[in-house]
């Protein structure tokens, strides 16, 4: 399967003896390029891709594929390589003067002195601004323990009041960051969100509380789940459609 972002390699594989270590670097226009490799015993192939969150490429080996086989692999495919890091998105780190979306709004992160104050988001002069205290060299460390409390503090409140509508009770909610799932719900009733929702709009954060703590009736998404989404949040759709089209975005900010 190909698609954008990736690459599948479709010629057969035949296992090598030598091991796959955890990481090649490869020459890529003239710099030392990491590319992490990942071992699946259910892998049929080898599959390149660039991952959404960090922007770096990785490299997933059928078991028994070793070190020159892989490193083959990506020389042949350079000229990929170099193209998809040439178009990926540049990121944006939090540093001060830095403009980065909250509940789905510009705000630009503002660096004050004294040491000493709480971080908070306020509007001066008709400007969102996220006003950040304390050593700069710990700013960007502020800025995410900030956006995590935010995010735990919505959705908790998301949470309880979607799971009285449905009547049924949640368990411990933990906010991670995650790559591929922007929530999850256990057997348990145990959720789990990423902190990067409070970005996104409150439309999306919303949605994604309905839609795991549903999860807490039918732990599947069969018609019957739909529909306890639906009477819980009726605009689930635009919210899903929202997420399709800037979900990845929401990856560029902060991180490595």
């Amino acid at each position: 399967m190909a698609g954008r972002g990736f690459f599948d390699f479709l010629r057969p594989v035949r296992p090598t003896r030598s091991p796959a270590p955890e990481a090649l670097f490869i020459d890529c226009d003239g710099a030392a390029l990491r590319v992490d490799v990942r071992v699946r015993d259910n892998a049929r192939r080898m599959i390149l891709r660039i991952d959404r969150r960090t922007g770096s490429p990785s490299l997933t080996l059928p078991r028994g594929i070793g070190k020159l086989r892989a490193e083959r692999f990506l020389v042949e495919h350079l000229g990929w390589i170099s193209a998809r890091l040439k178009a990926r998105p540049q990121r944006t780190r939090f540093l001060d003067g830095a403009e980065i979306p909250v509940r789905g709004e510009p705000c630009r992160i503002t660096h004050r002195t004294p040491f000493r104050g709480e971080t908070r988001v306020e509007t001066i002069d008709g400007q969102r601004l996220l006003i950040v205290h304390g050593d700069p060299a710990h700013l960007a460390g502020r800025v995410e323990r900030f956006l995590k409390a935010e995010a735990q503090r919505d959705l908790g409140e998301a949470v309880a009041r979607h799971a009285q509508a449905l009547g049924v009770s949640i368990g411990r909610i933990t906010i991670k960051d995650t790559r591929s799932r922007w929530g999850s719900c256990s057997a348990r009733g145990d959720l789990a969100f990423s902190w990067r929702l409070i970005l996104a709009p409150p439309l999306v954060l919303d949605y994604l509380a309905a839609h795991e703590v549903a999860h807490r009736l039918e732990m599947n998404h069969s018609i019957r789940y739909w529909r306890n989404v639906a009477r819980i949040f009726p605009d689930f759709r635009n919210a899903e459609t929202w997420l399709t089209r800037n979900g990845a975005s929401l990856h560029l900010y902060g991180g490595i």
